[in-house]
C-alpha cells in the first residue's frame, strides 16, 4: 500500500459530545458498514458502553474513501459555505483512513494517550450546545504536544439550543485558527461529514518512512481471546509484519509467531501482512497479556530493530477500594474473574485483602470512580457475582522515623503513630470549566476540600477555566456531584496527578462495641476529623440493627475517643407476667435482667448484616 494514500487519525472530545455518532456516520458514508448492518454506537462493543452512552475502550476501524463532494447521508448535496481544500489529483484517488475511536471521560485518559501515539491527526469535536469543556482542553493539549494536525469540528448544530457562533469564538480563542477552518457538522443528520473526510485527506499528513528498514510496530492495545490467545492492536512504523513470521517483543524480550494478521473495519479482516503506516491487529498465540505489554515494540526476530519505539508510561492507579463477595464461597471465582479482566485492562491492579467484617477479598486499584464502577459492574454481569465495594481511598506515602518511605493503599496499613514522621497524600492539578457567574460558589467548594487556587483564564466573556491544586482524596467521592449542584450542571472538570505532598493527616478508627473495624477506618485532615467522626457514627447508629444489649459506636484517634453514639438495647418486659404482689418481686426480676444484659455485653459480638456496609458505603 502506498504511504501517500494512508491517513491515520482519532477523534478527541469531552464525554457526550457525539464522538461515537460521528464515527458511525464515517463508517456509513464511506460504505465500510452497510445500512443493513448499521446500528448506533457501532464501535462501542460492550453492553455497558451502549447502556451508559459512553466509550470505555478505544477501538480502531479502517475505511476506504474517495472524495465525491459534499453529499449527505441520503445523497442530497449540501451547500456548505466552506469549501474543501482537497486537490483535483487527490479527488480521483481512493484513500485508506484509519480511525481510532477514543473515550471521552477523564478516567480513561490513558486510553486516549495511547491513540495519540498511533496517529498523525485528530478531529477536535465540540458540542454546539455545551461548548469547550475540561476534558476537551486536556486532550487537545496532549494532541498538540504529540505534534498532531488538529481539525476543529462543531457537532450537533441541528439541535434547537445550539450556539455555533458562540462556540466558534471559543475555538478561535483557544486555537488561534480562522473561522473558515472550523467545520459545522451534525453526526445525526450527516451534515458536514464529507467535508470532514476531505479535510482529513488534504490536511492530515501521510505516515513517514522510518529511518530504519527493520520492522517496528507499536502495540497500542491488547486483549485476551480464549481461543486465539493474546491479540494486539498495532501501528507499523517501519518495515512490515507478515503472517507466519517469527517476531520479538523488544521490551519484554518475548518471542512469538504471527499466527494471524489483518485490520478491523470494524470486523476482523485477515490479510497476509501489515505494511509501514498501517494500523491493524496481530494474533500472537501468547497466553499472558503481560508478555505483550501495551507500549512495547514488535520487530522481526531474524532482523531485529536497533532501537525500541517510544512507548507509554506504566499507568498507576489513583483510587483504591476493596472488593468482597457477599457469599464467601465465591472468593475463588472473584480471583479468577479479576485475573481475566486484567488481561484486557492493564490499568486494573489487585491484591488479596482480609477484613474482619467482610471476610476475604481483594484490594483493587482503579483510575477513577467511573473506572471502579465499570469494573464492579463487569464482574457482576460477566461472572455472575454479587459484590460489595468498600469506600474508595487513595494511596499515601509514609516517611517513617528510620527515614524509610513506604506506600499504603488502605488505612489498615498505616504504621503506629510513633513510627511516622510525615504522611504525604497525592495532589492533582484540577481544571474546572464553568460559566463565570458560578465562579464564587465553585471557589468555596474547592477551598472546603483544601484546594490551592492557581489561576483563572477566560475562554470568552461568559466562560472561565479555574486552575487548582487539590488533594485527590478531596475529589474522588462526591466532589463531581457537588460541582454539578453548585453550577446548575454547567461546570466540567479534568485532573492530572502532580505528585505527593506532606499534609496534616490523621487516622480515625471506628469501634463498634469496643472492636476496631479496619474496613471503616479513615485517613483524613485533622481539621475535618471531628466533623467526619460525628457524621460517621450517627450514620452507623441509623444502619446497625438493635441487639439485646446496648452497642456503643465510637470514633477514635489513637486512644482518644472524639465521637460516640449508642444504639439502645431491646427491652423485654420481664414484669408483664406479674399480677400484683410485693414491689420487691418486680425489682428482683429487673435486677436479674440487668445482670444478664451486662454478661451478654461482655461475651457477645455485634452481628452486623452485610447490607449495612453496602448502605453505609453508598451514603
Amino acid at each position: 500500500m502506498e504511504l501517500e494514500k494512508i491517513r491515520n487519525f482519532c477523534i478527541i472530545a469531552h464525554i457526550d459530545h457525539g464522538k461515537s455518532t460521528l464515527a458511525d456516520r464515517f463508517l456509513e458514508i464511506t460504505g465500510t458498514v452497510s445500512k443493513r448492518d448499521m446500528k448506533e454506537q457501532l464501535l462501542d462493543t460492550m453492553d455497558l458502553e451502549r447502556e451508559r452512552g459512553i466509550t470505555i475502550k478505544l477501538q480502531p476501524a479502517r475505511m476506504e474513501y474517495k472524495n465525491v463532494g459534499n453529499v449527505g447521508i441520503e445523497g442530497n448535496e449540501k451547500n456548505d459555505s466552506s469549501t474543501s481544500t482537497i486537490s483535483n489529483k487527490q479527488s480521483d484517488q481512493a484513500f485508506t483512513l484509519n480511525l481510532i475511536d477514543t473515550p471521552g471521560h477523564v478516567d480513561f485518559a490513558y486510553e486516549v494517550s495511547r491513540s495519540l501515539a498511533a496517529v498523525e491527526g485528530a478531529i477536535l469535536l465540540v458540542d454546539a450546545s455545551q461548548g469547550i469543556e475540561a476534558q476537551t482542553l486536556s486532550t487537545l493539549y496532549a494532541a498538540i504536544d504529540a505534534g498532531l494536525v488538529i481539525i476543529p469540528v462543531i457537532n450537533k448544530i441541528d439541535l434547537p439550543h445550539a450556539e455555533p457562533e458562540k462556540v466558534t469564538e471559543e475555538i478561535i480563542n483557544l486555537l488561534g485558527c480562522k473561522k473558515e477552518d472550523i467545520i459545522l457538522a451534525s453526526g445525526k443528520t450527516g451534515q458536514g461529514i464529507n467535508e470532514i473526510l476531505n479535510r482529513i485527506v488534504s490536511e492530515v499528513p501521510c505516515p513517514k518512512q522510518g529511518d530504519e528498514k527493520a520492522t517496528k510496530a507499536l502495540i497500542f492495545d491488547s486483549f485476551y481471546d480464549s481461543y486465539k490467545g493474546v491479540i494486539t492492536y498495532v501501528r507499523v512504523f517501519g518495515g512490515s509484519l507478515n503472517k507466519g513470521e517469527k517476531i520479538l517483543l523488544m521490551a519484554e524480550q518475548t518471542e512469538a509467531e504471527v499466527l494471524e494478521i489483518g485490520f478491523l473495519n470494524p470486523k476482523f479482516i485477515q490479510k497476509d501482512s501489515l505494511e509501514n503506516g498501517e494500523i491493524g491487529y496481530v494474533v500472537t498465540g501468547l497466553k499472558e497479556v503481560k508478555k505483550a505489554r501495551v507500549g512495547d515494540t514488535i520487530t522481526s526476530r531474524n532482523e531485529p530493530a536497533k532501537n525500541i519505539l517510544p512507548g507509554y508510561q506504566k499507568v498507576k492507579p489513583f483510587v483504591f477500594a476493596g472488593l468482597f463477595t457477599t457469599d464467601g464461597d465465591d472468593f475463588p471465582i472473584l480471583r479468577e474473574a479479576l485475573s481475566k479482566l486484567t488481561l484486557s485492562d492493564s490499568s486494573l491492579t489487585f491484591e488479596p485483602e482480609n477484613s474482619a467484617a467482610l471476610g476475604f477479598g481483594f484490594r483493587c486499584g482503579f483510575l477513577g470512580l467511573l473506572h471502579m464502577e465499570i469494573i464492579k459492574e463487569r464482574l457482576e454481569r460477566e461472572f455472575n457475582l454479587d459484590l460489595i465495594a468498600t469506600s474508595p481511598s487513595v494511596s499515601y506515602e509514609i516517611l517513617k522515623s528510620n527515614k524509610e518511605i513506604i506506600q499504603i493503599t488502605s488505612p489498615a496499613e498505616l504504621p503506629e503513630r510513633t513510627n511516622i514522621l510525615e504522611i504525604r497524600e497525592p495532589f492533582v492539578k484540577l481544571e474546572i470549566v464553568t460559566p463565570a457567574n458560578y465562579i464564587g460558589s465553585i471557589m468555596k467548594l474547592t477551598t472546603e476540600r483544601h484546594g490551592i487556587y492557581k489561576n483563572t483564564t477566560y475562554l470568552d466573556t461568559d466562560r472561565a477555566v479555574l486552575d487548582y491544586e487539590i488533594p485527590l482524596s478531596g475529589i474522588i467521592t462526591d466532589f463531581f456531584d457537588k460541582l454539578k449542584s453548585v453550577s446548575s450542571g454547567y461546570a466540567s472538570l479534568n485532573y492530572e496527578r502532580v505528585g505527593f505532598r506532606a499534609q496534616d493527616l490523621t487516622k480515625v478508627d471506628i469501634l463498634i462495641n469496643g472492636q476496631v473495624f479496619d474496613t471503616l477506618s479513615l485517613i483524613i485532615h485533622k481539621s475535618d476529623a471531628q466533623r467526619a467522626a460525628e457524621e460517621f457514627t450517627k450514620k452507623l447508629k441509623e444502619l446497625i440493627p438493635r441487639q439485646n444489649f446496648k452497642i456503643p459506636i465510637q470514633a477514635a484517634i489513637g486512644g482518644k475517643i472524639i465521637a460516640r453514639e449508642d444504639i439502645p438495647a431491646f427491652r423485654k418486659d420481664v414484669t408483664a407476667k406479674l399480677y400484683g404482689g410485693d414491689v420487691t418481686r418486680k425489682r428482683k426480676l429487673l435486677e436479674k435482667q440487668k445482670k444478664g444484659k451486662k454478661k451478654m455485653k461482655m461475651v457477645g459480638n455485634v452481628e452486623i448484616p452485610t447490607d449495612t456496609f453496602i448502605k453505609l458505603l453508598k451514603s
